[in-house]
Order: C-alpha cells, then sequence, then structure tokens
C-alpha cells in the first residue's frame, strides 16, 4: 500500500516488459471542473513541467551566471502559462511532471545515451544542472503545497503520458498543452490545442498562429504552417526519434518514392487500406550493421508503442485512470497570491512580482467535482 496515496502498488507483467512495479501519485486531480459552473465545458491548460523549464534554461543568455539563467528560466516557464491562460480563457491549470519511464523497460536503449551525455558533462556544467533542479523542485513544492493548481505525477510514466491519459479522461472539454515537445502535435485535434512558450506559437488544427492570432508562415514555402498530426505521428514510427534513441524502422526511406520504391507518402495513404504500397514498405527488411535483419513491420509496431501517446500498454493506461478517478479534495490554500510574492522575492523575480495579481489568477483557481463521471 502506498502510504501517499491509500493505493494499493501491485505488480505487472507487460508484453516485451520486465516485471515492473506500478505506483502511481497523483495529487490534486480527479474529475472536476471549475468552481463557476459543474456542467459547462472546462478548458484546461496541461503544462509539460520539465519540458517547458529546461527550454527556457536553454533559451537563456550564455553570459547570463547561474542564478540569473535559474530566474530567466522561471521567468519564461511562468510567463508561458501566463500568456496561455489568458489566450485559451483558460479554468485550470495541471502541471505533468516526471517519473520513471515504463518504456526503459520496454526498450533499453530508450534514452541510454543521456546517462553518457551526463557523465561527460564538465563540473561547472554538472553544478549549473544541480542548481536548475533545485530551483525546479522549488517551483514544483510551491504549485503543490502553496497553489491550487493541480500537480500530477505517476512513479512509471512520462508527463506526455499524463497529459495524453489526462486528454483521454477528459473527452467533452478543451485541452492547451503547454510544451515546446512536438511528440504532442500528434494528439491535436478540434478540443486540442498546443502551446510553445518558446517560441510563443499556438498549434491547432487550422494551422500556427502567433499569439495575437496571426498565420505564421512555413520558413521553406512562405505559406500559413500547416499541421498535420497523423502524418506527424506515421513519420516518427518510421524514422524514430534520435533525441530520444528510439531507431529508424527503415533507415534511409525516402519520403516520396519513385518508380520502382513506395515512399513514405504512398504507404502513408494507403494506411487504411492495407493494400499495395503499405505491404510494399512494411515487409521490406535490411541488415544493421551489427548484421542482424529486420522486418520494417516489427521495428515500425515498436515505436509506434513508444512514440504513439494513446499506444500505452493496457494496465500502464488502467492503472493512470484509476489512480485519477480517485478521490482528492480540491485544494484550498489561503494567500496564494502573498505566498506566490514570497517565492518571487526568492529568485527575485520582480517582473513577473510586478504584475503577480494576473498569475495568482490561476495559481488560486481550483476545482470542484463533477455532477457525472466522464466514461472513457
Amino acid at each position: 500500500m502506498n502510504q501517499e496515496t491509500g493505493v494499493l502498488v501491485t505488480l505487472t507483467h507487460m508484453s516485451n516488459l520486465e516485471p515492473i512495479i506500478i505506483g502511481c501519485k497523483i495529487k490534486g486531480l480527479k474529475q472536476l471542473s471549475t468552481e463557476a459552473n459543474t456542467t459547462a465545458k472546462t478548458t484546461y491548460l496541461l503544462v509539460d513541467s520539465l519540458n517547458t523549464f529546461f527550454r527556457a534554461r536553454h533559451a537563456a543568455h550564455r553570459g547570463m551566471d547561474m542564478w540569473t539563467k535559474v530566474g530567466f528560466a522561471i521567468h519564461v516557464t511562468m510567463g508561458a502559462v501566463n500568456r496561455a491562460w489568458r489566450i485559451s480563457k483558460a479554468d485550470h491549470v495541471v502541471f505533468a511532471l516526471e517519473g520513471r519511464s515504463w518504456r526503459k523497460d520496454f526498450f533499453k536503449p530508450y534514452k541510454a545515451h543521456r546517462v553518457a551525455a551526463r557523465q561527460a558533462k564538465t563540473e561547472i556544467e554538472q553544478e549549473e544542472d544541480a542548481l536548475f533542479f533545485e530551483a525546479y523542485d522549488s517551483l514544483v513544492t510551491f504549485l503543490t503545497e502553496n497553489a491550487n493548481c493541480s500537480t500530477l505525477q505517476c512513479d512509471i510514466a512520462e508527463a506526455d503520458d499524463i497529459i495524453a491519459r489526462f486528454v483521454n479522461m477528459h473527452p467533452e472539454d478543451n485541452h492547451v498543452i503547454v510544451s515546446s515537445d512536438t511528440d504532442f502535435v500528434q494528439l491535436v485535434s478540434e478540443n486540442v490545442k498546443q502551446y510553445n512558450g518558446i517560441s510563443n506559437n499556438m498549434i491547432t488544427l487550422d494551422g500556427v498562429f502567433d499569439d495575437f492570432g496571426k498565420p505564421v508562415k512555413d520558413k521553406k514555402t512562405g505559406e500559413h504552417k500547416e499541421v498535420h498530426p497523423e502524418w506527424l505521428l506515421f513519420e516518427k514510427c518510421m524514422r524514430g526519434d534520435a533525441t530520444d534513441n528510439i531507431f529508424s524502422a527503415y533507415p534511409g526511406v525516402r519520403k516520396k518514392g519513385s518508380k520502382n520504391k513506395v515512399g513514405l507518402l504512398e504507404a502513408f495513404d494507403d494506411r487504411n487500406s492495407k493494400g499495395f504500397n503499405w505491404n510494399n514498405m512494411m515487409l521490406q527488411r535490411w541488415t544493421d550493421h551489427n548484421g542482424e535483419e529486420h522486418r520494417v513491420l516489427d521495428d515500425y509496431e515498436r515505436n509506434r508503442v513508444l512514440v504513439d501517446l494513446t499506444a500505452q500498454p493496457e494496465e500502464l493506461k488502467e492503472y493512470i485512470d484509476s489512480t485519477m478517478r480517485s478521490q482528492m479534495a480540491p485544494k484550498q490554500n489561503p494567500m496564494v497570491g502573498a505566498k506566490f510574492l514570497k517565492f518571487c522575492g526568492k529568485y527575485e523575480l520582480k517582473r513577473i512580482a510586478d504584475e503577480a495579481p494576473k498569475y495568482a489568477e490561476w495559481l488560486q483557481k481550483s476545482y470542484v467535482e463533477k455532477d457525472k463521471d466522464v466514461a472513457c
């Protein structure tokens, strides 16, 4: 029994997974809506917390000292949420936190290259990392203990999984995902948008727009930048993702085919009927540098489990969903604005402190339970 949540921790076996312990910790979350209305559609801001914080860090000037970079990262993170809140006229903010990913058990190379990259850092770089993680933890602690927005975490799931399952469990509501991670584009739909707080762009089914609602132009074509979630997901499953150490299902495959060879576009167009073009590509075989033979379809299906945010193992989906439905009282922390000012003082966030009431608006916004549970 998890002492913090009262949830039974179970041992489960997943396909292609080592036995792993599932334990989820959800803070301040259940099937809820805003205080004002228990029947109207709710608009949720779903923040990919670590991504937003560390992307902000890398956007900082190289000439800044470490302490200034920390303040800059917090400023950009909170500013991105604040802008998204106002643009989308949201009702509540959920901060999704990271856990140890189940994907590391499903596919051993997953993000394995990052260990070596961390070990290769200089002493100064490691000190900077430690300072940033300390500041990030401090921000999460403030949001969890002193604000009324929700923080959500699962021991073996990434923030991506949390956000995807949250969307799935709230199909009638609207969602704005705050992240620069292109993996979330696959979730963009009629009721799901993505806000990139670094480029200040809103990604929608109708294309990409800036903070003022003006179309963002594609740098290559000069035309309004379009969004094709299903194609982007298919392409990533085929090409892999070097940032996560996910290998290509078909190295060297071309986007557009030739007279004698099917390309990604032709296979994608044939994905529903599973006709000649689909099978022509998926049944191809190739040999890697170790002499091991691969069938494209097998590697594609492996990548789909890793990349498709709706393709988590069923046991994991069920556990996260049931934990979300568990009884968690809405947070009613008092004096949120005053506590936020104190937090701003700790990190010398003068510009944010000057506009503290705007931030306090969403920091103090709590949940109430909806009248009806959502069927998933």
